[in-house]
């Protein structure tokens, strides 16, 4: 634990701990908007199609090479 010695040491370490919760509540919001961004609908639909066409790619390539 922390020994004060006067009042100013006091009120720095209270600036600071609001500054640092204040940086941490910023943050907070930003993982939020990301989060809210990433669950949209449209954000799946891209990420289906993109799996989809690089499966099929596979898929085509593999039939052209292994055909009998």
């Amino acid at each position: 634990m922390k020994t004060y010695t006067n009042f100013d040491d006091i009120d720095n370490d209270l600036k600071r701990f609001k500054l640092e919760r204040d940086i941490a509540w910023e943050e907070l919001k930003l993982v939020k908007a990301d989060f809210k961004e990433d669950l949209q609908p449209l954000n799946w639909v891209s990420t289906a199609l993109k799996l989809t066409g690089k499966y099929s790619f596979i898929a085509i390539i593999r039939k052209w090479l292994f055909k009998k």
